[in-house]
């Protein structure tokens, strides 16, 4: 949605919030704010975290909030459920306290530095704004709760929303706040806290490890009860949020809504939990609402290619029981998910959808080359009557200094940071190889079912030999193609294979 600087400034100065959509003729054009004004958009894309009819738990105590500090959006999510017709859910999250850096005691805890990793997050560190290196190198530190950390917590517990059944949302299993580790782990007589600096221009460490929902008094109890914080200062409260979201099976795998495929869901409102997850789902979403604007069809990425493709698979296939967090156990080819080769994955990707520059792309299409080049050079000489590529795999996918081999031999220097990292995945694909061909063979399969697609007409209804149970399923996830079918929990090979006759029937071959 463009708008017009004046648009823009009246947006900063009434600090106006979506409360509504506007519908005509059956389609959304657009959305309302509490001003009673009116932006029109060919394509619109939602983000609200845990604003949706937000509620902030402290102790007993709760008001509602999108976060501290801020309202909750009571009115969208109403008119999420009124006016579009979406099925809403209930979550819950928390975060720790802050503590002002000046008054923690670090030389009672254990200092971790950061890495002095050779990585960037982009494979263009020249092109950054400012490079790597230039950063300040911001250490954490780690230290164990008290016995009477413990105590505190047990004393409280009739003060705790979780307890007292105030919260009806579902929390994490992966998160637990700190009461909720005291109760289900007793044996543990202490837990392990990671303070973290909150940024690189801020006086405040986050805890990690000591999320809760208690009473703000019991909070600073805590907290002096933990070697390094006697004379901490919270900077800002502990909280338990509870928000409504979206049960995703209601969008596409290009995260547009099934009913309104103009509107596109991004974050926490899917049903995930974290940053990351958020970060991922707003790249597609924001794509796919571009294109949308453009007048050009939606794009996906596949569960192979990326782990993006594979949370929103799982988003759209899977039941949503708690908060999705990302793991790579999730992914089912995960020596394929690197980060060292997602330059290499997703670059065609980007490149063919705007989101990458021309001369970018031909940079990394230049190391693709070389890469490929030198992996040619090793599977065809030898080395001291030994095969180049038998030598890397001697190494067990771990890099060294210095090659059993001339590096001559292969066409790349060790000095050049690009050869280094083609080096690099070298020794990774030859310790590899066997799995990843596996993996290969996998891909191909799954291509295959990629390959036949499922009309929205498909009648599941008139399919004999479904079981009640897959077709009540299929139905509600209403999948795309058979390889998403065969990811729906309870439905069976036979079903998929059932599935396919029917489809091949349909069109007639």
């Amino acid at each position: 949605m463009k708008l017009t600087l004046e648009q823009q400034e009246n947006l900063q100065v009434h600090q106006a919030v979506a409360t509504g959509f506007i519908i005509e003729n059956g389609k959304l054009t657009g959305i309302e704010t509490n001003f009673g004004e009116k932006y029109r958009a060919k394509s619109i894309v939602l983000a609200n975290g845990t604003f949706l009819r937000g509620k902030l738990h402290y102790g007993l105590m709760n008001v509602p909030g999108g976060r501290a500090g801020d309202p909750a959006s009571v009115e969208l999510a109403i008119a999420l459920s009124e006016q579009l017709g979406l099925r809403l859910g209930r979550l819950k999250t928390g975060t720790p306290p802050r503590v002002l850096s000046k008054t923690i005691d670090f030389d009672k805890m254990e200092k971790q530095e950061a890495d002095n990793a050779e990585e960037n997050f982009t494979f263009f560190p020249e092109d950054s704004a400012r490079p790597r290196a230039e950063r300040r190198n911001m250490p954490c530190y780690l230290v164990y709760s008290s016995d009477k950390t413990i105590e505190i917590v047990n004393a409280n517990l009739d003060k705790a929303p979780m307890y007292q059944g105030n919260i009806e949302g579902i929390g994490t299993r992966y998160c637990p706040s700190f009461e909720d580790k005291v109760v289900r782990f007793p044996h543990h007589l202490k837990h392990l806290l990671y303070l973290e600096p909150e940024g690189e221009f801020t006086e405040e460490y986050y805890i990690n490890g000591i999320s809760t929902s208690l009473p703000p008094e019991v909070q600073t109890q805590m907290l002096k009860s933990i070697p390094g914080l006697e004379n901490a200062v919270i900077s800002r409260y502990a909280y338990a949020i509870e928000y409504d979201f979206v049960f995703p099976d209601q969008i596409e795998r290009s995260l547009s809504v099934k009913k309104w495929p103009n509107l596109f869901l991004s974050g926490q409102i899917n049903g995930t939990s974290g940053y990351e997850e958020a970060a991922g789902q707003g790249l597609i979403a924001g794509l796919n609402a571009a294109r949308h604007a453009a007048g050009k069809e939606h794009v996906e990425l596949g569960r192979d290619t990326s782990y993006i493709g594979v949370m929103i698979d799982d988003l759209v296939t899977k039941d949503i029981t708690e908060p999705y967090r990302l793991f790579t156990s999730r992914a089912e080819y995960r020596l394929r998910l690197r980060q060292d080769n997602a330059d290499l994955r997703l670059c065609n990707f980007a490149h063919e959808n705007g989101l990458l520059p021309e001369w970018k792309f031909k940079k990394i299409d230049q190391y693709r080359k070389r890469l490929n080049s030198a992996e040619s050079a090793c599977k065809e000489k030898k080395h001291e009557g030994k095969l180049l590529w038998d030598m890397l795999r001697n190494l067990k996918g771990k890099q060294t200094e210095k090659l059993p081999f001339p590096e001559e031999m292969i066409g790349l220097d060790l000095e050049n940071k690009g050869d280094k990292r083609a080096i690099r995945q070298l020794v990774i694909n030859a310790h590899y190889e066997g799995y990843l061909k596996r993996e290969e063979q996998s891909i191909v399969n799954l291509h295959k079912l990629e390959d036949w697609k499922i009309p929205e007409s498909f009648e599941y209804a008139s399919i004999q030999g479904l079981r009640n149970e897959s077709r009540a399923k299929l139905i509600k996830v209403a999948p795309t193609t058979l390889s998403q079918a065969s990811r729906i929990d309870g439905v069976t090979p036979p079903e998929i294979a059932l599935l396919q006759v029917h489809l091949k029937r349909r069109s007639g071959e």
